[in-house]
Parts: C-alpha cells; sequence; structure tokens
C-alpha cells in the first residue's frame, strides 16, 4: 500500500489542490477574491472554489450593521466648551459587486476607516456648534444630528458605506457653565412662581372687592326697599287711622257724645303698646288727670293749628 502511494504521488497533489481549491464564507460576509494582486470577483455565503494558488481570498467584508460609540469635544460662538457622547450606527450600502469592491479597496484596515468615520463626523458636529451659542446647543439635539446625516452621507457613498443612525446620548457642559445655568433657571422658576403668586393674590382681592360690593348694594337695595315698604305701611297706617277716627267723630256727633272721648282712648291705646311692646327703653308719662288734660290740650291745639295751615293755603 505505501509502495503504491510512493509511486502515484501525484494523486496526493491533485487531493491537495482540489482541498486548497475550497473555501466557505459565512453568513453575513463576502469575500473578495485577488489573482496576482488583481481583484477577479467576489463570492457569496457558503461553499465556493477557486483558483488553487493562484487566486486568493483578500479580504471578507462584513455587510452586517456596526456601531461604535464617540466622545469628543466642541466649542460654541461664545467660547463654551461642548462635551458630547453619541453612538454611530453604519452598514455596508448594499451586496451590490461595485459597492464591495469599494468597501474591500478604500481603505487598508478597519481602523483606517473608523478613524477617518469618527474624525469625519466630529468635525462636522464641531463646524456646526461653532456657530451656535450655548443656550442654544441644548435644544439643537436634532438639528445637529440632521446636520450631520446630510454632510457625511456624501462621503460615505464614497466609500462604499451608508450612515444608519446618529445618536446624541449626551451634552453637557464645564461645571461652573452647568453652575450657572441651573441658577438662571431657578431665578427664572422663581420669577414665574412670584408672577403667579401676584396674579393670583390680585384675582383674589378682585373677586373680594367685587363680592363685598355686590353684597353692598344687595344690603342698599334691600334697605331701600323696606324703607319704602315701611312708608308706604306708615302712609296707609295713618289713612287708616284718620278714616276710623273720622267715622267715629261723625258717629259721635250724630248721638250727640263729646269727641274728646276718641282723643281718651288714643291716649290710652298709646299707654298699653307702651308697656306691652317696650323693649327696656323706659318712658316717662304723666298720668294724672291734670297731666292728660294738658296732653288732650296740646294734641287738640295741634289739631285746631293744622287745620288752620289748611284752610289759609286753600
Amino acid at each position: 500500500m505505501f509502495d503504491f502511494f510512493i509511486t502515484n504521488w501525484w494523486i496526493w497533489i491533485l487531493l491537495i489542490l482540489f482541498f486548497s481549491s475550497l473555501y466557505s464564507v459565512n453568513q453575513g460576509y463576502i469575500a473578495v477574491v485577488v489573482m496576482f494582486g488583481k481583484y477577479q470577483r467576489i463570492a457569496r455565503p457558503g461553499l465556493n472554489m477557486k483558483i488553487p494558488i493562484l487566486e486568493t481570498v483578500f479580504r471578507r467584508v462584513s455587510i452586517q450593521n456596526r456601531s461604535v460609540e464617540l466622545e469628543f469635544q466642541a466649542v460654541t460662538s461664545d467660547q463654551a466648551n461642548v462635551y458630547f457622547k453619541s453612538m454611530l450606527l453604519y452598514s455596508v450600502q448594499n451586496s451590490d459587486e461595485e459597492t464591495v469592491k469599494k468597501v474591500a479597496f478604500k481603505f487598508i484596515t478597519d481602523k483606517d476607516l473608523m478613524q477617518a468615520l469618527i474624525r469625519t463626523i466630529e468635525g462636522n458636529i464641531r463646524s456646526f456648534v461653532a456657530t451656535k451659542k450655548q443656550a442654544e446647543v441644548l435644544g439643537l439635539r436634532r438639528e445637529i444630528v440632521q446636520y450631520v446625516k446630510v454632510e457625511v452621507d456624501h462621503s460615505l457613498e464614497e466609500w462604499g458605506y451608508h450612515l444608519q443612525d446618529l445618536q446624541i446620548n449626551d451634552i453637557t457642559f464645564d461645571k461652573v457653565i452647568l453652575d450657572s445655568m441651573s441658577k438662571v433657571v431657578a431665578s427664572n422658576n422663581l420669577k414665574a412662581a412670584a408672577e403667579n403668586e401676584g396674579q393670583a393674590l390680585l384675582i383674589t382681592k378682585t373677586k373680594s372687592a367685587e363680592a363685598e360690593g355686590n353684597a353692598i348694594k344687595i344690603a342698599a337695595e334691600a334697605e331701600r326697599e323696606a324703607a319704602r315698604l315701611r312708608g308706604q305701611g306708615v302712609a296707609l297706617f295713618r289713612m287708616e287711622v284718620a278714616a276710623g277716627m273720622t267715622e267715629a267723630a261723625e258717629q259721635m256727633k250724630q248721638a250727640n257724645l263729646d269727641t274728646n272721648v276718641i282723643l281718651f282712648s288714643m291716649w290710652t291705646e298709646a299707654i298699653k303698646n307702651f308697656a306691652e311692646y317696650g323693649k327696656g327703653n323706659v318712658i316717662f308719662l304723666d298720668g294724672s288727670p291734670d297731666g292728660m288734660e294738658n296732653t288732650m290740650r296740646q294734641i287738640m291745639g295741634l289739631t285746631i293749628k293744622q287745620a288752620g295751615d289748611a284752610a289759609s293755603k286753600s
């Protein structure tokens, strides 16, 4: 058997050449085959063959998504240092042959690609931030991402790559600037709180004054109405008293009785009302016959005077 393999050595050579011509490409990669250093073709995932010794696999290009974290510093137009932390997501544009050739031959290694990509993105962000003030940067996160995508996509296309996403995770300033910004925010909050409190106090005072004014107005209206009703009641009472006294006087004249009895009755009714409805007030009256006679004369004199005044006016 040993002599057979020695005499048929060429079989060994054929087997070696056959197995050396076979190679595999993993899923997510595309192999670039060259011959004597010159590009020949690309090989898709799976088992592939090449010309032994003459052809070699120059590079396996990954078409999967790649990510990298960036940390760098920029300076605003008002000379404030801004520190960025971002995440970059990129990939090969497609699996076309021309695209794979660009990716395989543009850079010597992936390290060179990463360095160029990172410096390009940092440079674009720095140039954008340099036109803005520190107070504007925090609110321009989305604008920064859009600006970088527009500027970087053109360069990446020439390299065979595509920028899928750029996320700015953190934007910070120097501690002195952060402290000053916190003080500004705190003072603005205190100012807004004071203004709100003043507005609330003004509204409360205004509503209270309006309510008090309305209450006074309602009370005055009620008092006026009550006074009007009291006046009407007194007038009606006087009319009824006058009508009753007139009728009583006429009847007493017809009966040939002294009309002074009416005055005596009014006198006694007045004393009765004083005693019945008085609430602690003291009224001094002369209840003697002479006192009553004196009071009667005064009432009669007042009545005669009023009748004389009415006659003189007519």
